[in-house]
């Protein structure tokens, strides 16, 4: 099937959003991006993005399908059979498409159940975003992410736990450098693995093909991972002027997920428990800091939410868009950490931009996200969700015609 998208903007993943350009569709991916009137006389079927904006899908490169995002969702987990966990993912992950995210990172699931969601959406089985997952996280005794991480202890048990996480199909390594907010009994500041443990686990990852993501959100275990190798750091709460120079000199990426923070104070009193909270409103300025101190220091930054924990909910994955802005981020800047930034975090070579031979997963939202970022952030702003060539979600799918309905029921 042969599609011209044409009439509006068009934001193609880099730092501007142009007028006047058209994109040609074939069989799934992008054939040619060119000024509309090289189009003229094109008899095949025409969408008309006129008012409105064409990107790139986006990107959430930290979610946790076997989360609910109920107040406190590792009880929520916990009362739940493996069959159900796995439907209720494969839910998420469908309403997480349906929200304009054409791509996640699954940064630690449950039992490896998460994998048959990943496996069934990425062969085509199962309408869904492109899915990497890490497997069970990897922590020591009591650590950040023990109720269902894979804990090991010193060198050699780490290593064993990440060849355990490559045997059973884990697309990246996903260790715990420090404690955690959603942890009880740990101190988000505290360093847990020795810098010679984090290194192995990195390195015997990194022998096997494995790019790595570490929970790490106090400075000394930053630290410990950047050193060690890591690809990305999630959260980064308290980093500091030496962390900021160690990551650039690493090409080290930040996922900040303002989400999950964010989240969690606007919700308390609604069963999120009372640790979670203390620690939440103990961090959250140290985590606005650092995040504008990686920003303006020019470092990798790549969009992800933590979606799953408290009322951080699969399928408002963009508002991260809107509360990256809220801390000074441009609009411009926040779109490419969204889609091509976080390409390159995932290795998806061929996602991420609109260009010619890129898969056409787009996000046509009304407006100019670039002058204001609630158009690509909010939902009610989408007008389509395209995933392969598919029209798959947006309040402009029933008004397409019946071969864009395929996906309608989101």
């Amino acid at each position: 099937m042969t599609e011209l998208y044409t009439g509006g903007l068009l934001y193609d993943g880099g730092n501007e959003i142009v007028a006047g350009q058209a994109v040609l569709v074939e069989d799934g991916k992008v054939a040619k991006v060119a000024p509309a009137a090289e189009f003229s006389g094109f008899e095949g079927r025409t969408i008309d993005t006129s008012g409105g904006t064409l990107m790139p899908g986006l990107f959430d490169c930290h979610v946790h399908l076997c989360l609910g995002a109920e107040g406190d969702p590792g009880t929520a987990a916990d009362k739940l059979l493996p069959g159900q966990t796995t439907m209720k993912a494969l839910e998420r992950a469908q309403s997480t498409l349906a929200s304009g995210i054409t791509a996640i990172r699954d940064c630690g699931g449950k039992d490896f159940l998460e994998f048959a969601v990943r496996d069934a959406v990425n062969a085509g089985i199962q309408m869904g975003p492109t899915i990497r997952a890490s497997g069970r996280v990897i922590c020591m005794t009591g650590g950040h992410g023990n109720r269902n991480g894979r804990i090991a202890d010193g060198i050699d048990e780490v290593v064993r736990a990440v060849r355990e996480q490559i045997h059973a199909g884990s697309d990246l390594i996903k260790i715990m450098a420090t404690g955690g907010v959603m942890t009880p009994g740990v101190n988000p500041e505290d360093a847990h693995y020795t810098a010679e443990e984090m290194a192995a686990g990195i390195a015997e990852g990194r022998r096997f093909h494995c790019r790595s993501a570490s929970h790490a959100q106090g400075r000394d275990g930053i630290l410990n991972a950047v050193r060690g190798g890591i690809t990305s750091i999630e959260h980064g709460i308290f980093m500091d002027e030496t962390c900021v120079r160690e990551m650039l000199a690493q090409g080290t990426y930040l996922v900040p997920t303002v989400s999950a923070l964010r989240n969690i104070l606007d919700n308390k009193g609604n069963g999120i428990p009372d640790y979670v909270i203390e620690k939440t409103e103990r961090v959250s300025e140290h985590h606005r800091r650092s995040i504008q101190m990686y920003y303006k220091a020019g470092g990798n930054i790549a969009m992800g939410t933590d979606a799953g924990t408290p009322f951080n909910k699969h399928g408002a994955n963009a508002m991260e868009l809107e509360f990256m802005a809220d801390l000074g981020i441009k609009p411009i800047d926040a779109l490419h950490f969204g889609t091509a930034s976080s390409a390159d975090l995932m290795d998806l070579e061929d996602q991420g931009r609109v260009a010619a031979g890129m898969a056409a997963d787009f996000l046509v939202v009304d407006g100019n996200p670039g002058d204001d970022i609630a158009k690509a952030a909010r939902r009610d702003n989408h007008r389509l969700v395209i995933k392969g060539g598919i029209p798959v979600a947006g309040h402009k799918v029933q008004a397409a015609g019946p071969n864009f309905q395929r996906m309608a029921a989101f």
